[in-house]
């Protein structure tokens, strides 16, 4: 048994209304139970309650057993000199005011169902479930699940605005830069993410916009604040590429001393870091005023187009510097594009909104709820307990599930888990 448990009894009442007595007999009627505290100080504030037939108000506090509140020293926090409840499983010691008076004290495993206790034992119970409610989830209501999952895919959404925010922070508020940084990260994908941002916060986004004039150049300057040209190979193109950025090294008076280098062991070469970075340096040379454009755009078809890039021509025939392979176009994938409207494009919108004073709820809806779910192992899993992932904001909701409730029991403050604690 833990207090939470007790709290989230408290705070939903999940115990008869009727017949309630204190550990003294006196007749006890729960008006509001109060506002849950994070903070320092009374677990609820704010409760209402008539004790007898008189009508009090002020806070309620929470423990296991009643001698918890001299263990925690209550008794000597003015804090708690307002408290008219004090709520507990196991009644084992009488709690006194300052002035002598008893605090009324309400043992809440007196009144609580079994089913409920029954499953909370069932939800936190030790075993090699994937979940706590692995074996209950397939019975959820469906219709449950999908307002979760609403609610989780926002929550997701500004959890990654502080990311966001430190971001803008160090690139002095300027939302290009930022931009850049965040498209750099997202291409270079689970892999090589770190690697890609460092190389974005290795250059001042000045310099990018002087050498996207010039896709070679901009391909150059990637690539060479990459570490891609520190060795030697007999290749025109690796050769020509190379003389370029030797040039912008001077020129620009750059340093790539704190970029971690990409690596390319275990990617499938459409992901190699070659392809992607000359992928970007084609789509900031074709696309002059991206973050307007992006902020502008609302369907998902019209980002379709602003990524319908390809890497330079050389890559037409290799992956990477001097090996050869037939011929073709290395366009992005429609499941490339649709990562980097997840994870770049509707997040940059939310944060950017936010900062404007703009409200994009019902655009943000309509692009997660229009981009195909994502295809990982946390998503498979959930859809063979239950199908339920058909869009990008269910498997990001379920994803958020996953990570932030399911894998740190936080069951208490899942809808999936307290509609299985409320079950009659």
């Amino acid at each position: 048994m833990k207090e939470d448990f007790l709290h989230y009894v408290w705070k939903f009442q999940v115990f008869g209304a009727s017949g309630l007595t204190t550990a003294d007999k006196e007749i006890l009627q729960i008006i509001h139970p109060g506002s849950h505290n994070s903070n320092a100080g009374p677990d609820f504030v704010n409760a209402q309650i008539v004790l007898g037939a008189q009508h009090w108000a002020g806070n309620v506090e929470i423990h296991l057993k009643s001698s918890d509140w001299y263990a925690h020293k209550h008794e000597i926090d003015s804090a708690y000199e307002n408290v008219i409840l004090h709520v507990v499983w196991q009644h084992d010691a009488e709690i006194y005011r300052k002035d002598g008076s008893v605090i009324p004290t309400f043992i809440l495993k007196n009144y609580l169902q079994p089913h409920t206790l029954q499953m909370y034992s069932k939800l936190f119970a030790k075993g090699n479930l994937w979940m706590n409610c692995e074996n209950d989830f397939p019975g959820i209501d469906t219709f449950l699940i999908e307002n979760w999952l609403e609610r989780l895919y926002f929550e997701r959404l500004q959890e990654k605005q502080g990311f966001i925010l430190q971001e803008l922070k160090e690139s002095q508020n300027h939302w290009e830069s930022l931009l850049f940084r965040m498209l750099c990260r997202n291409f270079g994908l689970k892999v090589n993410g770190t690697s890609f941002l460092s190389i974005a916060k290795s250059l001042d986004f000045s310099i990018v916009k002087k050498c996207m004039q010039d896709t070679l150049e901009l391909e150059a300057l990637l690539m060479g604040q990459a570490g891609l040209f520190e060795k030697d190979l007999e290749d025109w193109y690796f050769s020509s590429q190379k003389k370029r950025y030797d040039y912008q090294k001077r020129k620009y008076n750059l340093d790539n001393a704190h970029v971690i280098k990409p690596i390319f062991f275990r990617l499938r070469p459409p992901n190699f870091p070659t392809l992607r970075l000359s992928q970007l340096a084609v789509l900031y040379a074709e696309r002059q005023n991206l973050f307007q454009e992006i902020i502008e755009v609302k369907k998902l078809e019209e980002f379709y187009d602003i990524f319908k890039v390809a890497a330079n021509e050389y890559w037409d025939t290799h992956f990477n510097f001097g090996l050869s392979t037939m011929s073709r176009k290395k366009w992005f994938s429609k499941s490339f594009v649709d990562l980097l409207v997840i994870n770049t494009i509707i997040p940059l919108k939310f944060c950017y909104a936010e900062k404007m004073g703009t409200d994009v709820t019902e655009e943000i809806i309509a692009l997660s709820t229009e981009i195909a779910s994502e295809d990982n192992k946390i998503i498979k899993k959930f859809n063979s307990l239950k199908p339920i992932a058909r869009s990008a904001q269910q498997s990001q909701g379920l994803l958020q599930m996953k990570h932030f409730y399911c894998d740190k029991n936080r069951c208490l403050h899942c809808a999936v888990g307290n509609s299985l604690l409320r079950r009659g």
